[in-house]
């Protein structure tokens, strides 16, 4: 796995470095760090139990479905974090920048953006009207990540893969 980390480092370790180093803008700090509390466990978990139990009708399920999707979610991450630890960019690239308390857990695949798609993928089932804001807003959480330097490219991708899958089969799954 260690081969494959540094092969994957060295593809996309510039993309990280440009997005990390380049991009970095006071406008940025405060649009990017919503973003990233918008992928939280917590905002997502309350934000969609919030939804199931308030929201009626079909926003009510897509809430209920969110909730279970982020919930289910987190296994494989948790499992995954656990069996092929990754270090954070941070820790690759000295130069990189951080917040203010950079975690230290291993960095595949990114919880917050597989949050941030298992949240909201059932929203952009329930009304695909939405879509062309919440595709967005989702991928904007995985890119935050990057630009914390906290993942690199490739665990955003992995988090979005398995948070949009695991709530499409939940979508399907709770009718």
């Amino acid at each position: 796995m260690t081969q494959l980390y540094r092969l994957l480092d060295e593809i996309e370790g510039p993309l990280f470095l440009h997005v990390n180093k380049r991009w970095n803008r006071e406008a940025l700090n405060r649009l990017f760090a919503l973003l990233t509390l918008m992928g939280g466990a917590t905002f997502a978990l309350l934000s969609s139990a919030a939804a199931g139990i308030f929201a009626r009708g079909a926003w009510s399920l897509a809430g209920w479905q969110a909730l279970a999707a982020v919930a289910i979610s987190h296994v494989p991450v948790f499992l995954a974090k656990r069996s092929v630890p990754r270090k954070r960019p941070y820790q690759v690239y000295p130069q990189a920048m951080t917040g203010r308390r950079p975690l230290k857990d291993p960095s595949f695949p990114s919880g917050h953006t597989t949050a941030g798609f298992a949240m909201l993928t059932p929203w952009m089932l329930a009304q695909p009207l939405l879509i062309p804001l919440l595709l967005p807003l989702a991928i904007g959480i995985g890119l935050s990540r990057v630009y914390f330097g906290l993942h690199f490219p490739s665990d955003t991708l992995a988090g979005a893969l398995l948070g949009g899958s695991t709530a499409l089969l939940v979508s399907l799954w709770i009718v």
